[in-house]
């Protein structure tokens, strides 16, 4: 009869041990899987980004020389703003629609020279972007904090730190 038990108790450690290893390869991947798709996510987020200045600083750039009252040249740059809707934090949606604001009301006025443009560029007045970049830098680094922050926190008593015994608290 003891013979029985222990071929029971051998083969329930390795069912156990089958498990254990099953489940840590799973947790593995679905960490690791969830990691690509933030990075993926990432991505897609600082390439509308990026779409989204090169469109605005050209049509900016357009709108300094031209005077116009056209939005067909808009549609791109609108069609960018709403794709941020759907994945982007609202002060970065904010910050888009400001840019584009200020894109139309200079298209607006009239057709400026060089020395005026040059002019805007020393009082700073053509960095339009600027509360849009540091939104995206925000959203941008929020996400990759709170992704750094899924790896790093403590799990259960494994991390827990015990307060060690004074030599005070012994006398």
């Amino acid at each position: 009869m003891d013979a029985y038990i222990s071929a029971i108790m051998g083969l329930v450690g390795v069912a156990i041990g089958g498990l254990a290893s099953f489940a840590t390869a799973w947790i593995t991947h679905r960490s690791q899987v969830r990691e690509k798709h933030r990075e993926l996510e990432a991505a897609k987020r600082e390439k509308l980004f990026s779409d989204f200045i090169a469109e605005a600083t050209r049509l900016y750039g357009d709108a300094l020389s031209h005077q116009k009252d056209d939005v067909s040249d808009l549609v791109l740059l609108y069609a960018l703003v709403a794709q941020m809707r759907l994945i982007s934090s609202r002060p970065v949606v904010d910050a888009a629609e400001l840019a584009m604001e200020r894109i139309v009301e200079t298209y607006l006025t009239p057709n400026r020279t060089l020395s005026e443009i040059r002019d805007l560029a020393r009082s700073g007045t053509m960095n339009f972007l600027l509360d849009f970049g540091e939104a995206c830098r925000e959203e941008l680094a929020s996400e990759r904090a709170a992704s750094s922050a899924t790896f790093a926190e403590p799990r259960g008593r494994e991390n827990a730190r015990h307060p060690t015994p004074s030599l005070a608290s012994a006398r």
